[in-house]
């Protein structure tokens, strides 16, 4: 006899949702300050508001954008896009109005959904968008503002998303597992984002494959102070939901001391980060005092974790599995270490995360042999389907590989791996530095650097040189009440590293910048170069 209840199994992104809905119920999946909403409720308040967007025109694969702070209306806001068949397009909160203009008219977006605390720069980005999308506000009050009302197509958040308004008797369409599920917008080479498109069936397996080797179950709890709009904090929600765990959203990591006290306040066992929220914890006054016994991993992504920071937090929290991890927004996670090797190996990468496979290219498109430097290429499930409405980049960066349906994501980015196959970050193809006939990595100067004592962050970057092309200059911020001078950092770099790798300039700097996921942002360190050369 046939079993029913298994004919349909999970396939696109809310359908597990729905079954952690069932087998879970009234158990938490977002906390968010004092919001607890549980996995019923959002089965239930994203239903509602999938039927609401469908009354308002939205149909499969229609783009709508979502512009909101880490919260759970932005959990609720992917969920009923996705039930609606649509594409969801998660936009950094710190957007500013030239930009959202861009990628509300790049993504084609149907609809915004919003809070009225966003809406002078939302204002202004419409203003001037080839097709202008109605906008659902979020209010705080209840109701819309009228100037808001009178400005454009306005819908009121609160009314959509009430239960009462679910049709029953009306079924919602549904979409094919290879159709897109999301845009996720990322720093393009030419200063405009570009949108990843991500289907249903890439980021399912790529979630999967991730809880596998994290070993995660229905018991841990996940905080996340990474912004929703990235991929590695999207895809924190879309495991918890595979999985069943609960998600404690944070609105960034600010509030250091608020923060931290939430994990032992909700027993979090997984603490994703990186690099720049492990300084600012690491660099706190007193974080030894904090009750870390429930955390069971950390993992880190986005950037290289540099060394110094593992052994930091080997030393802090012994009993907590450290997972340095890579990936990129086209292909959402490539390898990653196990804790057993993090000791032997603290600046490794690992080898590939499952339903995935690399190899590293010369220049002239030949596997490397090992401990050489080439380009990292990616192929597997996890490659996604390249950039939305530019087919020429795609075609660059997305390459046929030799089997039918088969494709060579080139990264970008410089790797090597040893006679024992671990893979090594090494660079950017653009950070690499050229001096003196020899090619420098910016992470290994990095890496030195950061064992100086009384330094807490670094960015290295070339800057022209009129006999060697390029040298060496090295951003230094300071820990507090470290009073280090550029001629002090420089004898330490001549005593640790070698002579052509040693920075030519040294300018210590209060904090360096940042982009809105976290990361230190040497596009525009070297910009500021440009200018002040």
């Amino acid at each position: 006899m046939i079993d029913k209840a298994n004919m349909l199994k999970p396939a696109l992104i809310h359908d597990y949702l729905t079954e952690a809905a069932k087998q879970h119920g009234d158990k938490p999946f977002i906390i968010c300050g004092s919001k607890h909403v549980s996995f019923q409720e959002m089965d239930d308040i994203s239903t509602s508001l999938a039927f609401q967007l469908l009354d308002r025109g939205i149909r499969p694969q229609d783009k709508v954008a979502v512009l909101l702070d880490n919260s759970a209306e932005t959990v609720v806001a992917l969920y009923a896009i996705s039930k609606a068949a649509g594409t969801f397009v998660i936009i950094n909160s710190t957007v500013k109005a030239g930009k959202l203009n861009y990628i509300l008219n790049n993504s084609d977006a149907k609809i915004l959904i919003t809070h009225t605390a966003k809406a002078r720069i939302v204002l202004q980005a419409i203003d001037v968008c080839e097709e202008k999308p109605s906008v659902i506000w979020v209010t705080p009050t209840g109701t819309i503002p009228p100037a808001l009302k009178t400005a454009m197509v306005s819908y009121n958040w609160n009314e959509l998303t009430s239960q009462e308004k679910a049709v029953a008797s009306v079924s919602l369409p549904r979409a094919d597992e290879k159709d897109l599920a999301a845009l996720i917008y990322t720093s393009g080479s030419t200063g405009q984002p570009k949108g990843v498109m991500q289907p249903h069936h890439k980021m399912i397996n790529v979630a999967q494959s991730i809880i596998h080797y994290l070993e995660n179950d229905h018991d841990d709890v996940i905080l996340n102070v990474l912004s929703l709009s990235f991929g590695y904090g999207l895809y924190q929600v879309l495991m918890a939901a595979i999985f069943g765990g609960t998600v404690v959203l944070e609105k960034g990591f600010v509030y250091l001391h608020d923060t931290l006290r939430k994990i032992s306040e909700h027993c979090v066992t997984a603490l994703p980060v990186v690099p720049t929220v492990l300084a600012m914890m690491l660099k706190l006054q007193g974080i030894e005092e904090y009750d870390f016994s429930s955390l069971k991993y950390i993992t880190n992504a986005g950037a290289a974790l540099p060394v110094r920071y593992t052994r930091q937090l080997r030393k802090l929290i012994p009993h907590v599995k450290i997972y340095p991890m890579y990936g990129l927004t086209e292909c959402v996670r490539t390898c990653y270490l196990k804790p057993e090797f993090i000791d032997e190996r603290p600046d490794s990468v690992g080898f590939e995360i499952p339903n995935c496979k690399v190899w590293i290219a010369d220049e002239n498109g030949h596997e490397t042999g090992p401990d050489e430097v080439g380009e990292l290429v990616v192929t597997g499930a996890n490659v996604m389907d390249g950039y939305y409405k530019d087919p020429e980049l795609t075609a660059q960066v997305f390459r046929p590989g030799p089997l039918p349906e088969q494709v060579h994501l080139y990264t970008g980015d410089f790797f090597r791996r040893d006679k024992d196959g671990f893979l090594y970050f090494v660079s950017r193809k653009g950070d690499m530095i050229k001096t003196r006939g020899e090619r420098v990595s910016p992470l290994e100067v990095e890496n030195l650097l950061l064992q100086i004592d009384g330094i807490s962050e670094t960015a290295v970057i070339g800057v022209p040189d009129e006999i060697f092309g390029q040298v060496v200059k090295a951003f230094v911020v300071l820990n507090e009440g470290y009073p280090l001078t550029d001629q002090q950092i420089l004898k330490s770099c001549s005593e640790t590293m070698e002579n052509y790798m040693v920075p030519k300039y040294i300018e210590i700097v209060e904090a360096l910048p940042k982009t809105p996921n976290g990361k230190i942002d040497k596009k525009q360190l070297k910009k500021r170069e440009e200018l002040n050369p």
